[in-house]
């Protein structure tokens, strides 16, 4: 018997990924840690703000100071009238070296070691220094209440380092909940009550139960309705995390699996599940960076864990073990499951993730899968049916820069994850890896640079031809080389991830790698070093498209566009497992991955919202709201581009980029029913046997009134012209129960468009219309392009619920 295989979708570059690194699964694709100075932490406080905030708060601080020193120049003036000045007292951050020859070991030792840099006299003699906090672990020093005058006096003291006025910080996430639009007292996140009450079901690789992002403060017990159980020991599932079982059957049949609970062993369940649905947790930070709260998508709701991925990260996830999993997860109660797996396309009949998931949408089930991470080429998503919300990745405002200094002064800001002890700030030598002419050696593959000096240097190595990023790194070091410059292949662009490499590395552009390399080849003794620069927030670009994001068209349905939606997927910060094994840091509880793993949870924990919001909304309502709510632009208002830096196509964005908040309240929903599946099913030309096993019941097409695929009540058009097409779409009002919409058009060139009635004039909540969209060449029209496209928005004084329009000219 054969097996079919779905492999974990689970980073851009999966199938490259080896079986170990030195401190972290390197199926991730990095964890940052942060190299600003501590003279530049305002600085940096300020970038983890919005880009709004941001500069609200440079421009608030500067506004500040200068009040504070017209306020100076105020006093000194009174100063001539007043026999007394007004005290300014302020909490103070000083920094102090430890005593030397002393150990504090007690809480007093320490404390007594602080104040003694508190002055014993003030200029008032009804108030003394107030030491508000020691500490011991995060600083060297205290916290206290002091003026500007004994901070001076402090200074003169053996021991003394620095001092600040502590500033009033607003609370920050792990960025992408504040990208979102999410925040804590308001909107979305206010009005669907976090998620609470909403099962979210979570098909992986198991979890690490005792995380503290699945803690269950301010939880309350699971509805009644869930059946599950919990395979850990009792205890060790609580309100949060409801339940947590392991299907490994298929695993055990194929490599001889031991029955286990369902532990995470890789770290990729643990941060998928976080980030659906993940609570409040302060100070979160991944070696270093990233700092903030971190939090999960939908912060209240419920977890349920089904272990079906066993073994090395990358190892295949048994389609048997997938269906019992989507199968408990059904019977257990679930409302929206989430699947970060895939595999190639394949008739959705012989796809069992789109069969178990019918059977998921069938019990008012929502599910959220990943579009692929085989971008970026056309044709090659996962998960196309229509009845899934097919998730593709883009990028949020951060960035980890690490910076690659060639010899001539030229730097190339590139993105890279390292421990400060491998910081190469020198100069050293540097050497393209395919100086032999060797493809294997230009790629890093395994045991291809024996051959090649690169002992101590500074090696450029090409991505691609089926090698880990990380693995080219391990490579690089086990020669000897110093360091590593990933160099971007063309079809990749400006793409880039922030890696945990096992040595000091930069990945850069391929445009930026051609200048690099041109560099090499220019001078007989090309140098290069290293430089970390950490995070920085801000990007005015965001979201770009990944270059890993699977893009369409929808190679078993091409009348149904996808991937649906995109969402953040690019160096996500979320829960990871500690310890994972002996080398790996034992206070490391957060990690940053990439992928469209990473990105469908996002859609996932929102979902959860929406349904939270909407319990009676079906999976096809939510899925419309998410997708005619999207964003198309930018955070500076330009189209969303690509990996080229070029305005991306609708088979890289679907409907567009997720915006939560709006996807609350759409104004107009396409909805579809599970029955209405089957008349675009046998559309599509499959026997009654496979529409049958899709729909779950016997079928005879020849008895359904069977519909072309543009037919089917979709949120979206996906259009092949030779002759006129018109198709139908009934929309329901959950706006305002008396509204009316007009329809406005951006026509794809070479084609119109027109809709019938063009204004709908609704007088209730829940109230159905139906128009229809005909789809014509232009007289004029020659086969400008294989392919054009446009948006069809219905607009009112208050909502524009857009769908996109694809056109394949015939």
């Amino acid at each position: 018997m054969t097996s079919h295989k779905t492999p974990i979708d689970s980073c851009c570059t999966c199938m490259e990924m080896p079986a170990s690194a030195l401190f972290l699964s390197p199926i991730y694709t990095g964890v940052q840690y942060n190299t600003f100075p501590k003279h530049n932490f305002a600085f940096f406080a300020l970038l983890l703000l919005p880009s709004d905030m941001a500069s609200a708060c440079f421009f608030s601080l500067i506004f500040l100071l200068s009040f504070h020193n017209a306020i100076a120049l105020k006093n000194d003036f009174s100063s001539l009238f007043e026999t007394t000045k007004p005290i300014s007292v302020q909490t103070y951050i000083v920094h102090v070296k430890q005593p030397e020859g002393r150990v504090l070991l007690q809480s007093e030792d320490l404390e007594s070691w602080h104040k003694s840099f508190l002055p014993a006299k003030t200029d008032s003699p009804d108030r003394q220094p107030n030491l508000v906090y020691s500490y011991r672990n995060v600083i060297s020093g205290f916290a206290a209440r002091l003026t500007l005058e004994e901070v001076k006096a402090m200074e003169e003291k053996d021991g003394f380092i620095s001092a600040r006025p502590e500033r009033m910080l607003k609370k920050q996430t792990t960025r992408t909940p504040n990208f979102l639009g999410l925040f804590q007292q308001t909107g979305l996140w206010k009005k669907s009550n976090f998620g609470k009450g909403v099962i979210i079901g979570v098909l992986d690789g198991g979890i690490f139960r005792n995380h503290p992002s699945f803690s269950d403060a301010e939880i309350p017990p699971p509805p009644a309705k869930w059946k599950g159980r919990c395979e850990f020991n009792l205890s060790d599932c609580n309100n949060k995390l409801i339940g947590a079982r392991t299907f490994n059957l298929g695993a055990k049949a194929l490599k001889g699996e031991k029955a286990e609970a369902p532990i995470d062993v890789d770290g990729h369940g643990t941060h998928t599940a976080s980030t659906a649905a993940g609570g409040f947790v302060k100070n979160a930070e991944a070696l270093g960076n990233a700092e903030g709260t971190a939090v999960g998508m939908a912060p209240y709701a419920h977890l349920a864990i089904y272990k079906v991925c066993f073994g090395e990260p990358g190892d295949d996830c048994p389609e048997s073990d997938i269906l019992a999993g989507l199968e408990a997860a059904v019977e257990d109660g679930v409302d929206v499951l989430s699947l970060s797996l895939g595999d190639v396309s394949s008739p959705f009949f012989q796809d069992n993730i789109a069969v178990g998931s019918f059977a998921a949408i069938q019990k008012g089930i929502f599910v959220s899968c990943s579009a692929g991470n085989s971008g970026p080429f056309n044709g090659t998503l996962s998960n196309e049916a229509p009845w899934i919300l097919t998730v593709g990745a883009s990028t949020i405002d951060r960035s980890i820069i690490a910076t690659a200094k060639l010899g001539n002064g030229e730097e190339f800001d590139g993105e890279s994850t390292q421990r400060t002890t491998d910081i190469t700030p020198k100069q050293l030598p540097l050497v393209y890896a395919g100086t032999n002419g060797k493809s294997e050696s230009a790629v890093c593959a395994q045991g291809s640079l024996k051959d090649i000096d690169v002992k101590n240097k500074v090696v450029a190595c090409e991505r691609g031809g089926g090698v880990g990023r990380i693995a080219k790194g391990e490579e690089v070091k086990n020669a000897g080389g110093a360091a590593m410059i990933l160099l971007n292949q063309e079809s990749d662009g400006f793409s880039t991830n922030a890696d945990a490499h096992v040595l000091p590395a930069t990945h850069v552009t391929f445009v930026d790698g051609l200048k690099i390399k041109a560099y090499i080849n220019s001078t007989a003794t090309p140098t290069a070093s290293i430089l970390f620069k950490g995070t920085e927030i801000g990007n005015s670009l965001a979201p770009i498209v990944a270059s890993f994001s699977s893009r369409g068209p929808n190679l078993q349905s091409p009348g149904i566009l996808k991937p649906d939606i995109i969402g953040p997927g690019v160096n996500i910060l979320a829960a990871w497992p500690f310890p994972l094994d002996d080398t790996t840091d034992p206070k490391l509880t957060f990690n940053i991955m990439s992928g469209t793993s990473m990105s469908c949870p996002h859609l996932s924990g929102i979902a959860a919202l929406l349904k939270s919001s909407h319990p009676y909304w079906s999976p096809a309502a939510i899925k419309s709201a998410i997708m005619t709510s999207a964003d198309i632009v930018t955070i500076e208002g330009t189209p969303i581009l690509d990996q080229t830096l070029q305005p991306a196509d609708l088979f890289a964005t679907g409907a567009g980029h997720v915006n939560p908040s709006r996807a609350n309240d759409p104004g107009l929903i396409y909805d579809i029913q599970p029955d209405d599946y089957v008349p675009y099913l046998c559309g599509l030309g499959y026997k009654d046997e496979e529409v049958g096993i899709i729909a779950h019941r016997p079928i005879k097409c020849s008895e359904e009134s069977s519909i072309p695929e543009g037919d089917l009540n979709y949120p979206s058009f996906s259009v092949t012209l030779g002759p006129s097409q018109t198709f139908t779409r009934t929309v329901t009002n959950v706006g305002e129960a008396y509204s009316s919409y007009t329809a406005k058009i951006v026509t794809p060139e070479g084609v119109d468009v027109s809709v019938k009635p063009n204004k709908l004039v609704f007088s209730k909540v829940n109230q159905k219309m139906t128009y229809s969209v005909k789809f014509s060449r232009t007289a004029s029209n020659g086969k400008i392009h294989e392919y054009d496209q446009g948006f069809l928005t219905w607009v009112s004084a208050k909502q524009s619920v857009r769908s996109p329009i694809s056109v394949r000219f015939q």
